[in-house]
């Protein structure tokens, strides 16, 4: 079994790790941040951190009412740039918190005003040490390239902070999640046979909308730096506005369609893509019905769309783990990549 499938399968137990270790710690932070009334929140990261910075973007703004920008880096370490961040926090997010610009950004932020927190998976990390308040993935050491448990896990602390800075996220769905990416585990054979079909594919869009929109970015990347698929990804929305052109007969789209306010959408573009003839994956729920779909991947159980980012990605990653292994490539051993990537 490949490090990254492992590391796959340890995502309950982490979610369940996360969750405990750092609950305490939220509400702490709810009653701190009561104080001092942010108006506005900064979200830096890159590579799959960045994934995770853009589904936070998503639900901080559902769940706080407060507006949510993403950094980017550059403005700091290439411009030089100077922000007014007074009333600002600014959430720094890397698994390994090593990342050079993004502890610049955090590191100006401070100085400019800003109350910073890091999201990281290592306690000793730089980032750890800089940020005035840190939130710990309590993931264990990740050995994949392909970072899987380390996302959930940034996921699982970005749903904390939005019940710390908010008033619509419940402590008690929160603590289901690790369960419910448990039964998903149990798809894996079906899913195992499905990526067969596939096993030619070169290139792919991955379309999804809302609090899944970051997902649909983390499954392509998952297949492009695993597979080397070129795996392009778009809101389902953006996606009528010119990519729709490039579908012909039998090019893949996953699509992500969990039940709630998005899927009118996406069930309506599945109908759009059959008459096109189009290959369509759909990860849904187990009793969604989606007429011309050409196979699903079916999530059990009910879930409350705010709270399905996390079940819904584990399909993703291991169809792509699979779908390396058919193609006959290691996913612990991409080509050009590691683990920790430093830019400036």
């Amino acid at each position: 079994m490949s490090r990254m499938m492992e590391e796959i399968h340890e995502q309950p137990e982490a979610l369940r790790r996360t969750f405990a270790a750092e609950r305490g710690h939220a509400e702490q932070f709810r009653k701190f941040a009561a104080s001092r009334d942010f108006r506005l929140i900064v979200l830096v990261a890159r590579g799959t951190s960045d994934n995770a910075a853009l589904f936070g973007r998503y639900l901080l703004e559902i769940s706080t009412g407060i507006p949510v920008s993403l950094c980017a880096p550059s403005v700091h370490t290439l411009y030089n740039a100077r922000l007014d961040l007074r009333r600002a926090l600014v959430i720094g997010i890397s698994q390994s918190g090593a990342g050079t610009d993004i502890n610049m950004v955090l590191r100006n932020a401070r100085k400019q005003g800003a109350y910073t927190i890091a999201v990281t998976n290592e306690a000793r990390s730089a980032m750890a040490r800089l940020a005035d308040d840190t939130f710990l993935v309590r993931a264990g050491k990740q050995k994949s390239v392909a970072a899987t448990k380390t996302y959930t896990g940034q996921l699982m602390i970005l749903y904390l902070l939005a019940f710390a800075l908010g008033r619509h996220i419940e402590l008690r769905a929160l603590e289901e999640i690790a369960g419910r990416v448990q039964n998903v585990l149990r798809l894996e054979k079906h899913i195992r046979e499905m990526v067969q079909r596939y096993r030619y594919m070169r290139q792919c869009a991955v379309v999804a909308r809302g609090v899944s929109y970051a997902n649909a970015f983390e499954l392509s990347l998952k297949l492009m730096e695993t597979c080397y698929i070129v795996a392009e990804r778009f809101s389902s929305a953006d996606f009528l506005h010119g990519p729709i052109a490039m579908i012909e007969r039998d090019f893949p789209v996953i699509l992500l369609a969990p039940p709630g306010r998005t899927f009118a959408g996406q069930l309506a573009l599945i109908k759009r893509l059959a008459d096109l003839k189009a290959e369509t994956i759909a990860i849904t729920s187990s009793d969604a019905r989606l007429p011309g779909v050409t196979r699903a991947i079916r999530v059990p159980g009910k879930i409350n769309e705010i709270y399905s980012a996390i079940p819904y990605i584990v399909p993703g990653q291991l169809f792509a783990a699979h779908l390396a292994e058919v193609k006959g490539l290691d996913p612990d051993r991409p080509r050009s990549l590691q683990i920790v990537t430093q830019t400036l």
